[in-house]
């Protein structure tokens, strides 16, 4: 998904609205857009100054290196995507933590849907720099996030095992992405099929009677 971000990092959307940015705000403006699609090593800082309309000089005033500006790039995906909109639109949509966690896969259901949808940034990232890259390992990091916040709601649901269970239901949804890039517009729904199951599995027993 590609979002437009405006000045004060938000996700933009419908009409584009006259927004005056900072330089540093045009090249990561231009950045998020261009990694988004393309991935990093792809993209050329000639071709990012070009976008972002600011000189060379500024540019490497700003970001010293492209890898600088790619970890601000995933910085900002995380904080617009991740934890902007996945994390709030599942938390704006549900009551319940497991509510929440099934929530998930309706916000990827839609995102799947998209024109513009283009897999996930942090996937792609780390499979395309390795995780002994820098960026690679940032997005590990990130990736981690996303899991301990779907232990979190293990914990809150009183789900057993939540670390296990967190690792498995991050795999359906790295899984339901990845379809969805091969083209298949069902992904999420068959996934979130799967996590029923799954949280079922991670509800605690009753001890059996002695």
């Amino acid at each position: 998904m590609t979002l437009r971000i405006e000045a004060d990092g938000r996700a933009a959307t419908g009409a584009p609205a006259v927004v005056r940015l900072d330089p540093r705000e045009r090249i990561l403006t231009a950045a998020y857009a261009l990694f988004s699609r393309r991935g990093i090593r792809d993209v050329g800082v000639d071709e990012l100054i070009r976008e972002s309309g600011v000189a060379k000089a500024t540019f490497y005033r700003h970001f010293p290196s492209k890898d600088d500006l790619a970890l601000a790039f995933l910085e900002r995906r995380d904080h617009v995507w991740t934890t902007g909109y996945v994390v709030a639109e599942a938390m704006r949509r549900a009551d319940t933590a497991e509510q929440r966690l099934l929530a998930v896969f309706d916000v990827f259901d839609e995102w799947f849907q998209r024109e513009d949808f283009e897999a996930c940034s942090f996937v792609n990232v780390l499979l395309e720099m390795g995780a002994g890259h820098p960026l690679g390992q940032a997005c590990v990091d990130y990736l981690g996030r996303i899991r301990n916040q779907l232990r979190r709601w293990g914990d809150e649901a009183g789900l057993a095992d939540t670390e296990a269970f967190a690792n498995s239901w991050h795999l359906l949804m790295k899984g339901a992405i990845i379809l969805a890039a091969e083209g298949d517009r069902q992904a999420a729904s068959r996934a979130r099929t799967m996590a029923g199951w799954l949280l079922e599995a991670h509800r605690p027993r009753p001890e059996a009677a002695g």
